[in-house]
């Protein structure tokens, strides 16, 4: 049986941990009561997140190769039980992009990722980059539902999978994050637009919970440039996600986009994504 109180996972770009927490995320996390916290973009070592975050949290933190740059990271109330952090072909680096942990809770095995997909650009080798990962990906997704009925990724995917993810979609369709072959991996995850069974055990089975809880509406959206009014006019990209497994994805009790009341109350470009699941 479900325990009474849902396991709470929250996960967030912080675009820079120290950063964050300067601007106000740990007042954040001490009111959110979060079980397990998945971390994006790091930018920190494991020394600064422990000191930031306290104690009372086990840390596990996979750093970039190129110090200062992206990192993953869970942290959790309970030990993992076991984690890993290879991914694709012995010489795809994905060091500091995709962290997987097994935590024990009651008689279940919950398998959380971390992810953060690369955010690519067009027509450069950053946009062959994202696709080796975005492959490499798809490869593991069906290794880790063999794994665990209870699996889930979260994180910065940076890819707005239908038209409802992004504000300004129809200025978006030549750019990176929108690509119709970025946009095709998403297709082949949780199923196609036009697929009767989309988001319901289409493509490899997996389970966009953001949008089967919001249903056929925009956003809610998760992401907003810095840059003009894009949160105040609400312009932004839904590009956080939580794919779960369909077993798990019945166990849903709550999904909440965590978006800052103001402008001036930001501590992340990005907005926490906070799902309840009764486990």
């Amino acid at each position: 049986m479900p325990s009474a109180k849902p396991l709470r996972l929250a996960s967030v770009n912080v675009n820079g941990v120290r950063a964050s927490f300067r601007k106000g995320m740990g007042d954040w996390l001490a009111g959110r009561d979060v079980d397990i916290l998945a971390l994006q973009e790091v930018r920190a070592s494991t020394e600064d997140l422990q000191g930031l975050l306290g104690d009372e949290w086990d840390i596990l933190h996979d750093p970039a190769t190129a110090k200062g740059r992206a990192g993953v990271a869970i942290a959790s109330r309970r030990r993992a039980h076991i984690h890993r952090v290879e991914l694709g072909a012995a010489d795809f680096d994905s060091a500091g992009r995709w962290l997987e942990a097994d935590y024990e809770v009651g008689d279940t095995v919950l398998t959380v990722v971390s992810a953060y997909v690369h955010s690519g650009e067009d027509g450069t080798p950053k946009q062959v980059e994202k696709y080796k990962f975005l492959d490499a990906m798809e490869a593991r997704l069906p290794e880790l539902a063999a794994h665990s009925e209870f699996a889930v990724v979260v994180g910065d995917l940076n890819v707005g999978h239908r038209t409802l993810d992004i504000k300004n979609w129809r200025g978006n369709v030549k750019k990176a994050g929108f690509l119709p072959t970025e946009r095709a991996y998403f297709d082949r995850f949780v199923g196609a637009e036009d697929d009767p069974a989309y988001n319901a055990g289409a493509g490899l089975g997996w389970v966009d919970v953001g949008r089967r809880d919001a249903g056929e509406v925009p956003g809610p959206y998760t992401w907003w440039s810095q840059r003009g009014q894009a949160f105040d006019n609400d312009t932004g990209w839904r590009i956080d996600y939580h794919l779960a497994t369909p077993a798990l994805a019945e166990r849903v009790a709550s999904y909440v986009v965590d978006r800052a009341a103001a402008y001036d109350e930001r501590w992340s470009d990005h907005a926490p994504v906070v799902v309840d699941y009764a486990i």
